[in-house]
């Protein structure tokens, strides 16, 4: 077989169009497969112990994003079930090291692991970062022109252990650690630093200037009723926590308390593909899916270190805002939405696109300036390449633009949200 052969039985387009509906589901083709056809090599065959076998995606990583820069590195998924996959959930961790042209250093590991029959489920966000970003002042309409750069170590251990307590209700508790240490103003910006938001704030609020740090505990709710974990084909979720940040917790700086409210909806378009659900990933998406994102971090007592206020990209795998950079907008509340459409170029799933709209608002509740009182939205399209059809994970490429010229290109393991 011949490469133009083999990519061209890979794709596998519908001779009814791109995006003609069938109501029953072509056999999925993944890079694996594709690299196996180009190779000469036949299908792997099929035991019926795939389920058990983890299943591994890993690639190299470059692109640029408005945080970083140009970011180059490596990054892994991991996902396999704990027991049963008619009734276990898959977990999954993605855990990545990069390199940018701004000399940031970024280690990222999360995950998302359930034991068997769901009885337990364990959630991660874990990050070393040698970094810094951009400082602006709080609330939704900071000028872009007002940035002063500021360098940091980050580390962050947000770790939650939830039990299912009846059907898809889980409750849970977390053990949450931020640290920025070594803040300095870049030096490019040093002789404008004292003047900045961050040193205002710090300042206002008894907060040190070159090291802050926030420790403290959560209690957890969450709600999941996706079929799918990784790319959902259907259902919803929805989750909270209240966290407690304590003075003197693990070298806490001050005592404050935020409530973090979430929910999600995929909403498949015309009849779904009959295919079984119990398979890992949920089986065969839909031709065409909307997803729903929405979520509000609530500052409701204290005063948070700068860098720990609700901010842009501050969901766990920063993934929000697409278009902005971490922190562009920042504030002691703030709500977030987002609409996707998620479509197959192919009939076989090789191939897919995203088109997307976000909108973000935060307040600055001492100048006055309220949630809903300006906003920051964004959009953008990308494609899709089905890495892995058991897991259901995607290779990803985004584009996305927002307003003040703020503008970005994302490569990552798995979808949004």
């Amino acid at each position: 077989m011949t490469l133009r052969d083999a990519v061209l039985a890979a794709l596998l387009v519908a001779p009814s169009g791109a995006f003609a509906q069938s109501p029953t589901a072509a056999p999925q083709v993944d890079v694996i497969d594709v690299w196996r056809m180009l190779r000469n090599q036949p299908p792997k065959p099929e035991t019926g112990q795939e389920t058990q076998e983890r299943m591994v995606a890993a690639m190299p990583i470059i692109g640029w994003n408005p945080t970083f820069g140009l970011t180059f590195g490596a990054a892994a998924q991991i996902a396999y079930i704990a027991g049963d996959p008619g009734s276990t959930r898959i977990s999954s961790s993605v855990s990545s090291l990069s390199y940018s042209t701004k000399n940031d250093l970024l280690l990222n590991v999360r995950f998302g692991l359930h034991s068997s029959e769901n009885r337990w489920f364990f959630e991660g966000d874990n990050r070393v970062y040698v970094s810094g970003q951009s400082v602006y002042g709080l609330g939704a309409s900071t000028p872009s022109s007002s940035a002063i750069d500021a360098d940091y170590t980050f580390v962050r251990i947000h770790d939650r252990a939830y039990r299912r307590v009846r059907g898809p209700l889980y409750l849970g508790a977390g053990l949450l650690f931020d640290s920025h240490s070594s803040i300095e103003p870049d030096d490019a910006t040093a002789d404008v630093w004292n003047a900045s938001p961050y040193v205002a704030y710090s300042e206002k609020h008894g907060l040190p200037l070159d090291s802050q740090q926030s420790g403290g505990l959560s209690a957890n709710l969450l709600v999941d009723k996706r079929v799918g974990e990784i790319d959902p084909r259907h259902g919803w979720m929805v989750q909270g926590w209240y966290r407690v940040s304590f003075e003197g917790f693990f070298g806490g700086d001050s005592g404050w308390q935020l409530a973090h409210l979430e929910a999600r909806t995929y909403l498949p378009l015309g009849p779904q593909p009959r295919a079984n659900e119990s398979s890992p990933g949920g089986g065969v998406p839909a031709r065409h899916r909307l997803a729903f994102w929405t979520f509000a971090d609530i500052t409701t007592q204290g005063a948070a270190p700068y860098f720990d206020l609700p901010e842009t990209v501050s969901d766990v795998y920063g993934r929000s805002a697409r278009g902005y950079q971490q922190g562009r907008y920042r504030g002691e509340r703030l709500a977030y939405g987002e609409l996707e459409y998620r479509g197959m170029l192919t009939r076989n799933g090789l191939l897919g696109i995203v088109a997307f709209a976000n909108a973000t608002t935060v307040s600055n509740l001492e100048a006055g300036e309220k949630l809903f009182a300006s906003y920051a939205p964004a959009g953008g399209a990308g494609l899709r390449v089905l890495f892995n059809k058991r897991s259901r994970t995607n290779l990803c490429v985004d584009f996305a633009f927002g307003k003040d010229g703020a503008k970005g290109l994302y490569f990552a393991l798995q979808d949004a949200f």
